[in-house]
């Protein structure tokens, strides 16, 4: 399983990137991206996502 950022859904509010307590989220412009090599699938970005754009799959 994987978290990701859907991209069509991501308003690019940056809510996520502090959050992430590894440091796996950056932005790419106005978009979440996240590091999977970095991501321990904590879920914390999946909780502090405002508009539900990042889901496990």
């Amino acid at each position: 399983m994987a978290v990701k950022v859907i991209a069509d859904d991501c308003v690019g509010c940056e809510t996520c990137v502090p959050e992430c307590p590894v440091e796996a989220i950056c932005m790419n412009g106005d978009k979440a991206v996240i590091d999977q090599g970095k991501c321990t699938q904590c879920k914390t970005c999946i909780e502090a996502c405002p508009v539900e754009a990042i889901k496990a799959e």
